[in-house]
């Protein structure tokens, strides 16, 4: 019992407030998380955020002779819990933001938890900036460079289909061009084509106008 009272075991002061401030800092965080609806939200990161703290006061409590025994595992264990909420969606890859708040997360309950303050808290805030900002910023280019990948089918009249690649030109879109292929009287080709969403939609307008057009993937 006497161990017990000399050790270090009772919760202290400092030990509440590094508690208390990765709470406010992760929770703020996790709400515009929350706000968003994704999946890792308002509690999820309060508790990636506490769990990082407890095992960062831990490791330097238990790790007498290397205090960074506990907590180096942190940053290789957190990796499993971001890769839960990435998925592929159709021919795109979501939740990457997500996953790598939730690291960084994991990094601002460390830092609190090894009493480095000022850079918690000064992470937080470039954090909270930049998932405010850049969703506006990535509207904006994506106004100008929406990219979409055209795909035609026609029937084979001797002829190439260098007349829809120069519909797509002339519809004010930027092109690559795809894999063409002529089989069974049929010829087909593929582009990746990048503009403003009012330029796809000329381009495609014109297209379904198309009678020679057996297939047009859009």
């Amino acid at each position: 019992m006497n161990n017990i009272l000399e050790s270090n075991h009772f919760l202290t002061q400092t030990e509440v407030n590094k508690f208390l401030l990765a709470t406010l800092l992760c929770g703020l965080i996790g709400a515009e998380r929350e706000l968003r609806s994704k999946q890792a939200g308002l509690k999820t990161m309060i508790m990636i955020g506490l769990g990082s703290t407890l095992f960062t006061i831990l490791s330097i409590k238990i790790g007498l002779t290397s205090h960074d025994r506990i907590a180096s595992n942190i940053v290789t264990g957190i990796g499993f819990l971001g890769a839960g909420v990435i998925f592929k969606e159709e021919n795109q890859v979501k939740g990457l933001t997500t996953a790598c708040v939730i690291w960084i997360v994991a990094a601002i309950g460390m830092a609190t938890g090894a009493g480095y303050y000022e850079q918690a808290t000064g992470v937080t805030f470039i954090v909270l900036a930049a998932l405010l900002v850049f969703p506006y910023l990535e509207e904006m280019v994506e106004q100008r460079f929406t990219k979409r990948v055209y795909r035609i089918v026609k029937k084979y009249e001797d002829e190439s289909l260098e007349k829809y690649e120069e519909d797509l030109k002339g519809s004010g879109l930027r092109l690559s061009r795809g894999k063409q292929e002529l089989a069974n009287g049929t010829i087909s080709g593929s582009w990746v084509a990048i503009g403003s969403p009012k330029n796809h939609k000329k381009f495609v307008d014109q297209m379904l106008q198309d009678k020679k057009i057996i297939a047009f993937d859009f």
